[in-house]
């Protein structure tokens, strides 16, 4: 097709401007291509990562026979357009994935939500996770099993407006740099095993039902973390 593409230019233009319309040409074939089989070994990576007992994936990703834009027809993918293989969403929630979170997202690299909620995922979130979903605005995680600290390297996606932890294994402090975030409306990490004083937020009204369940957390709309310190130096204070 680009070949045909350059050629029918060649015949329309001369000199200079063939030139320069060659070039464009071959940039913009270049882009699609590469683009494209981007998107595809980032899902084929992602299906070969994860465990699919009930199936859901196997039935439905199919690569035996790709055609640009055909990935658009998959469970939980959403694209640009969907005669282009271009992945703008995945949304694999309550599928019943086992596994670890699938480094192969990075090779979506114009995804903008990620939803791989209510599965049975488990270890840690990835150190680098900004380099791997850098544009996202919807990270969410929920109803998994995945352990280990918040990595603050999330505070790097800031194009996040909605970021759901919540009903994990998560351990260890939050990372006071979220709170930066400044498109961020949504935050949620109930039901985890955080401890220490929860950010301060610039945008983001976050209730104490966002950190229900997590006894070690203070601060913002939960008891101060002053009193906390106070109370346990009172208590290991000699009597006079």
């Amino acid at each position: 097709m680009a070949i045909q593409l350059i050629k029918h230019t060649a015949m329309l233009l001369s000199g200079r401007d063939l030139c320069l319309g060659v070039v464009f040409l071959l940039l913009l074939s270049c882009g699609f291509s590469s683009g494209g089989e981007s998107d595809i070994n980032c899902l084929k990576s992602i299906k070969a990562s994860l465990e699919d007992p009930l199936d859901m994936l196997t039935s439905s990703w199919d690569f035996s026979n790709i055609t640009e834009g055909s990935i658009c027809s998959f469970l939980g993918v959403g694209c640009w357009h969907p005669n282009e293989s271009k992945v703008l969403n995945i949304n694999l929630s309550n599928l019943g994935l086992k596994g670890q979170f699938p480094r192969g997202i990075a090779n979506c690299t114009s995804l903008t939500g990620l939803d791989l909620s209510s599965n049975k995922l488990s270890g840690s979130l990835p150190a680098d996770i900004s380099r791997i979903i850098p544009f996202s605005t919807l990270l969410a995680l929920s109803y998994n099993n995945f352990s280990g600290t918040i990595p603050a390297s999330i505070s790097n996606c800031t194009y996040l407006n909605v970021l759901k932890l919540d009903h994990n294994q998560l351990s260890g402090q939050i990372p006071g740099e979220i709170g930066q975030l400044s498109r961020l409306k949504t935050f949620s990490v109930a039901n985890n095993l955080l401890h220490g004083p929860v950010p301060d937020f610039v945008v983001a009204s976050v209730t104490a039902d966002s950190y229900a369940n997590n006894p070690g957390l203070c601060g913002g709309p939960l008891k101060s973390c002053r009193s906390s310190v106070e109370k346990s130096l009172n208590c290991s204070s000699p009597p006079l």
